[in-house]
């Protein structure tokens, strides 16, 4: 067999059912010819983030695999890549390379030069035979530890170059438990507790660990925030469910990170970033993460446990048995009820916003009959960067564990619509919502026409409010002068030249009809694009 038959029987070997790609590389005949199914994006861009969707949506479980051109197919896929990479999403880039014979050549671009700082790990396949022992090392990068984008640079000619005939066992994913005697010490700082309170980030999604994470959170009665990654770890209908906080976030999140004497997190990074949420100075701080280079990055850490956010969660909930009794910590549903009259207080404030009859349409009823629309246990949503994102991650209520992708340490305008892609193929039988404005659609809207030609039928909600959301403070003098924040467009008319089912809404009340007959389409297999006139919000919740 020839290399590009090699990789293709490794990837059939390791579970691969569909290829992200844009031509050319041979790989994207030889994973046809293995019968794994070429999605051809629009943009290389988007063929990775189409990747990053389906292995996020599935907790790495299915690995989103993506096959691009060498030189400007690896350029143009450098800020996708880079996005996994901050999200620790496990995507496996195989884009082509020159011909050995033409490494070292400028201005010939070559990955591993380029790409090391945005991947868990970058290499060339320099002779075919090694083919099998390299991909099994991405694939182990990929399922232990971290997760994170692992790129394989595979020239021209080690696709031709003929590998003899060689057998191949898929990679299996590693769950370390915790140290016992760091369990044990967690456990007792928790106890010793006043007022804790837990922060879940997507290492539990990955772990799997949502039902271990309400038992443990049940028998210590602490409630839970998730991290914006981290959102529908937790189900957010729980009565000890704070929200996500981000950017933005609903106001239990402050209130109980500011009353917390121990914050507690479970596969989180505790990373600093402007899209999650402080850690108020003076806390106690415990961390189960799965890799230790995430310990004393950002906060200083009392206690750390270093394992499987899912091996971990079963350790600490038989410690607590231990040291507590099977009643676990006392609460009586004191908290619950806490969190219940901060909860009501918070949509109190925000109905009006959420309820809102005015022309042209408030985003936050967009989401707010969204919500009330879709069966949520049934539903994939992820937002976008910017305003979107930031008016609908304190009011969605994720009820089911990957029912909510978010994502945003670094924030690529338009990722969500390839995201949105990936998730309908790694779950084809939810309906799967991507929430965008009218600036991410102009960097990213000829892919709707992926969706609708691949047969994915995702819905888009896109909210069109004819100018950049949130950047008024940072444009005044160049729009009052050239209007520099300014957009047009009739992206209506757009998706339905690119063969989606589409309508466009101007007042409140047809909103809910709209998604109904939108949702019609796509359960009978057609894509769909809401356009929603609405106007800018620049306000939305951020307490801290």
């Amino acid at each position: 067999m020839q290399g590009k038959d090699a990789v293709a029987k490794v990837l059939k070997a390791e579970g691969v059912e569909y290829l992200s790609c844009f031509p050319n590389n041979a790989l994207i005949e030889g994973a046809a010819a293995a019968g794994i199914r070429p999605i051809c994006a629009r943009t290389e861009r988007v063929a990775v983030h189409i990747a990053d969707g389906l292995s996020r949506v599935t907790s790495g479980r299915q690995i989103g695999v993506c096959a691009v051109q060498y030189g400007p197919g690896t350029e143009n896929a450098f800020g996708a890549v880079a996005h996994a990479y901050s999200d620790a999403s496990p995507v496996l880039l195989l884009p082509s390379a020159f011909a050995r014979d033409r490494f070292g050549i400028a201005p010939n671009f070559q990955a591993i030069y380029n790409y090391r700082e945005v991947t868990k790990w970058v290499e060339v396949v320099n002779l075919a035979h090694r083919i099998p022992q390299m991909l099994r090392r991405a694939f182990t990068l990929m399922r232990c530890g971290k997760p994170g984008p692992v790129m394989l640079e595979v020239p021209t000619d080690v696709m031709k170059e003929e590998v003899a005939d060689f057998a191949y066992a898929p990679v299996k994913r590693a769950a370390p438990i915790g140290d016992p005697r760091d369990v044990t010490e967690a456990v007792r700082v928790l106890l010793a507790a006043r007022a804790p309170v837990i922060v879940a980030g997507q290492g539990v999604l990955y772990a799997e660990a949502t039902d271990e994470l309400k038992a443990f959170a049940e028998l210590t009665q602490v409630p839970v925030l998730t991290t914006l990654q981290g959102k529908s770890a937790f189900p957010e209908d729980h009565p000890l469910a704070l929200g996500t906080g981000g950017l933005s976030g609903p106001k239990p999140v402050d209130h109980f990170l500011k009353k917390a004497d121990v914050v507690f997190g479970i596969g989180t990074s505790f990373t600093r970033s402007v899209f999650i949420v402080p850690i108020p100075e003076g806390k106690t701080m415990v961390q189960v993460t799965i890799d230790e280079q995430d310990v004393n990055k950002d906060y200083a850490i009392a206690q750390a446990v270093i394992g499987d956010a899912r091996a971990v969660l079963r350790q600490l909930t038989d410690e607590v048995t231990r040291q507590a009794g099977p009643a676990g910590r006392a609460g009586a549903g004191a908290v619950a009820k806490e969190v219940a009259a901060v909860k009501a207080e918070f949509l109190k404030e925000w109905m009006p916003r959420l309820t809102s009859d005015d022309v042209a349409i408030s985003p936050f009823r967009v989401i707010w009959d969204l919500m009330h629309t879709v069966d949520r246990r049934r539903t994939i949503v992820t937002h976008d960067s910017g305003n979107p994102r930031d008016q609908i991650v304190p009011f969605w209520e994720s009820l089911i564990p990957r029912g909510y992708i978010g994502w945003g340490k670094t924030t690529p305008l338009g990722a969500g619509l390839g995201l949105a892609i990936g998730a309908k193929l790694g779950a084809p039988d939810k309906l799967v919502v991507n929430l965008m404005g009218d600036a991410a659609f102009g960097m990213v809207g000829m892919d709707f026409e992926t969706a609708v030609r691949s047969k994915l039928p995702i819905l888009t909600v896109l909210m069109n409010n004819s100018l950049m959301g949130g950047y008024a403070k940072y444009l005044p003098v160049s729009t009052e002068r050239y209007g520099t924040r300014y957009l047009s467009g009739d992206y209506a008319k757009v998706a339905d030249g690119l063969g989606g089912y589409t309508e466009r809404v101007e007042k409140p009340h047809e909103l809910v009809p709209a998604l109904r007959r939108a949702i019609a389409e796509t359960e009978a297999g057609r894509a769909a694009l809401l356009e929603v006139i609405t106007r800018e919000e620049p306000e939305f919740p951020k307490y801290w």
